[in-house]
């Protein structure tokens, strides 16, 4: 549950109040965006979820014997891990390199 505790805090982060009323409109579809991409990926990881436990199950399962229950389980998770960090570790390179180019492109207006 810590996971989905720290989803739902970092989630509620995201969720700005606008400044002013000529503000709301704004404040309104960026709530909107935040809401609808969140349960893209919830969908998304659910996919994904079962996409690995049936390839498990069906590939895994079978060679280890009947009682590979705990071990189906450990390789899922191992699975499941690995894809995470390697998701989570992508998306941060690209937030760097995204963050680069906008502090590079602010630095030449800054020149200019």
């Amino acid at each position: 549950m810590p996971l989905l505790a720290n989803w739902y805090n970092n989630f509620m982060s995201k969720i700005k109040t606008p400044e002013s009323i000529k503000d709301m409109p704004l404040a309104i579809v960026t709530n909107i965006i935040t809401l609808a991409t969140s349960g893209f990926g919830l969908v998304v990881a659910l996919a994904w979820n079962e996409a690995i436990k049936n390839t498990v199950t069906i590939y895994i399962d079978p060679l280890l014997g009947e009682k590979s229950g705990a071990i189906s389980l450990f390789i899922y998770a191992t699975v499941m891990t690995l894809l995470a960090v390697l998701v989570t570790m992508q998306l941060a390179r690209i937030q760097k390199t995204l963050e680069y180019k906008a502090e590079k492109e602010t630095d030449l207006k800054k020149k200019s």
